[in-house]
């Protein structure tokens, strides 16, 4: 399974009713912009998983401002967006995969494998002429089984542990201004874990909206220890664009990352815990 499809090949698989197209788009500091968006236009047969309400448990139901949802919750979104077994999934948004890359990264944790993201996602479609609807389909329900895998994930107390471990890399996806503390817009204090390593899954990105060469991620991550250690932990704010870093460290052929599930959110709420 491909981790990235392009819009040509997707065009071509509109009506093909094993291909399930899932519009995530989303932004921060405006968090009802994406299912605007979706209602104005979209990818025709798309269908619209919003990541508060679909793709995270409500706050306080898990560590950091997006926990991981419960099994069965999961279950349910999945079913009725036409996700079963069989399906591909083909998940995009409009900013580069990094809300997109949350989707892929949980249908993974729950046992789906057959999922990618859209290269150059919203933005590419557009800039291919290709063509969009505002009519919200219709898809017959399916049955998902979510199994989830606890081991791709870490929690507070692991980070603690492995923090201290020379063969342990921790990487944050956050904008460098965050990163270094010049700036923090939304969580309890600014900084970062101390040891970790800056990596802003914007550097993922190429010029044109796609994600890097294979060749120039595995460059990226190379240069940061990642192809070195023996423990590799993405993080960022709440756990949704280090998923990105777990996808293009997976394109890189770099696999076996971890993600910090409450992230810096989850992290930076306990003044005891230290801030670099």
């Amino acid at each position: 399974m491909d981790l990235l499809v392009s819009v040509d090949w997707l065009q071509q698989q509109l009506a093909n009713p094993l291909v399930r197209i899932i519009d995530v788009r989303w932004y921060l500091p405006e968090p009802a912009r994406g299912r605007s968006e979706y209602q104005d236009s979209h990818i025709p047969g798309a269908i619209f998983l919003d990541l508060e309400t679909d793709l995270s448990a409500p706050r306080g139901q898990g560590p950091g401002r997006h926990p991981l949802p419960q099994p069965a919750t999961f279950a349910a979104t999945a079913g009725r967006a036409g996700i079963g077994p069989e399906t591909h999934v083909v998940a995009y948004d409009s900013s580069g995969g990094a809300a997109a890359a949350r989707l892929w990264w949980l249908l993974r944790y729950f046992g789906h494998q057959q999922v990618s993201l859209l290269d150059g996602g919203w933005q590419a479609w557009l800039a291919a002429g290709l063509p969009t609807d505002s009519t919200v389909p219709q898809v017959a329900p399916a049955i998902f089984t979510a199994i989830p895998h606890p081991e791709l994930v870490v929690n507070a107390t692991d980070i603690e542990a492995l923090r201290h471990n020379p063969d342990t890399l921790l990487l944050d996806a956050r904008a460098t201004e965050r990163y270094e503390g010049r700036v923090e817009p939304i969580d309890p204090r600014a900084g970062h874990i101390p040891g970790a390593r800056s990596a802003p899954f914007a550097a993922n990105i190429a010029a044109d909206g796609r994600m890097r060469s294979a060749a120039e991620l595995h460059d990226r991550f190379a240069a940061l220890g990642a192809t070195t250690t023996e423990t590799l932990v993405c993080y960022c704010g709440s756990g949704v664009t280090a998923a990105h870093n777990l996808l293009a460290l997976e394109i890189a052929g770099i696999t076996g990352g971890l993600l910090y599930e409450g992230s810096w959110s989850d992290w930076s709420s306990d003044p005891e815990r230290p801030a670099a």
